[in-house]
């Protein structure tokens, strides 16, 4: 089975509204409010894909036991892995972060991503 839609169609609805946390993130310095919504989940449940919006902030994210690829919609922000060199992931770009990957998002404006967790 396939399922077609527009990733700026996902954010006509209600999103789910909450704090970014864990278990992937950890908010260094202020609150950072997300929105998201989730309309694809495998059966297993270890492949999610959706949509997720993020206010500006800085946070550091583990993909310890799961890694995630992403297409930036709108916005920006700036990705620097744990001993590397810091990365500007803005609209029309994409990002793969591995299981593996540490490091710092620093989400410098309103940033909306599709995203696929696996």
């Amino acid at each position: 089975m396939s399922i077609t839609f527009e990733p700026t169609a996902l954010f006509q609805g209600k999103l789910d509204e909450a704090p970014l946390g864990p278990p992937l993130a950890e908010v260094l310095g202020d609150e950072i409010p997300t929105r998201i919504t989730i309309p694809f989940t495998s059966d297993d449940s270890r492949i999610l894909s959706g949509v997720w919006e993020a206010d500006p902030g800085l946070s550091r994210w583990e993909f310890l036991e799961r890694g995630e690829s992403i297409y930036v919609l709108e916005g920006r922000m700036v990705v620097t892995e744990d001993g590397g060199e810091p990365i500007t992931v803005e609209a029309g770009t994409a990002a793969i972060f591995p299981i593996g990957w540490k490091g710092t998002w620093e989400i410098q404006e309103r940033i909306r991503k599709f995203f696929v967790i696996f």
